[in-house]
């Protein structure tokens, strides 16, 4: 399994650059956002946090198609399928793999995006770390989606259309918990608790829900 999570690790950085893709969309997603708000600072630092995790979001979606369809055309799909160790379990280690590779590297880019956003070292302290807790939710909701993808030639459109919906309350209370962290510090806790009981439940219902469609397409 560890040796799984590194060669997982690796692809996911390799292949097509997904990391540096992913963080150089959600550059680009929030600095876009000013020349068309204007120059109101003010307005910047206030939907500074909604803007960053839209930009996350959207960024996380990127490679998510190939999460299991480099293992495909290789034939180490086929290998998974038929290994002794439980098929979810596999899947956890290559959401980990995933998230490592994509997921951690907007949380790392997130604190310079929330300086050109102007906002203050709070909101940028909550925003991070609200990412640091629901990007992995987003990685298992997405592993569904590109396991039932899998068999498509191209079904990074489809994997987009099963995730948005599922990372709805994800992206409302990661907002909610960072702009509680701006606004008062005393109602941070219960959207941010929410928000790690929503990652904690996608983290076993996600790699069961791949598993599932795995198996469906080897079928």
């Amino acid at each position: 399994m560890t040796a799984l999570l590194l060669r997982d690790i690796k692809l996911s950085v390799r292949a097509g650059g997904g990391a540096l893709i992913g963080v150089l969309f959600f550059i680009a997603v929030v600095a876009v956002i000013p020349f068309g708000v204007g120059p109101d600072l003010n307005l910047l630092s206030r939907i500074g946090p909604a803007i960053v995790w839209i930009g996350a979001l959207l960024s996380a979606l990127l490679g998510l198609d190939r999460m299991f369809q480099n293992d495909r055309e290789d034939g180490s799909l086929d290998l998974m399928l038929m290994q002794e160790h439980p098929l979810v379990l596999t899947v956890l280690i290559k959401c980990l793999a995933h998230w490592l590779g994509n997921g951690l590297p907007l949380v790392i880019a997130s604190p310079l995006l929330g300086l050109f956003m102007n906002m203050n070292e709070v909101a940028i302290g909550a925003t991070m770390l609200t990412l640091l807790v629901g990007t992995p939710a987003l990685t298992f909701i997405g592993a569904v989606g590109a396991a039932v993808a899998v068999a498509l030639p191209r079904g990074g459109l489809l994997v987009a259309i099963v995730v948005l919906p599922l990372a709805i309350p994800v992206l409302i209370f990661g907002v909610s918990a960072a702009y509680a962290a701006v606004e008062e510090p005393a109602p941070f806790l219960p959207p941010f608790l929410i928000l790690v009981a929503i990652t904690m439940f996608f983290a076993v219902l996600g790699p069961l829900g791949a598993a599932l469609a795995l198996r469906n397409a080897g079928d």
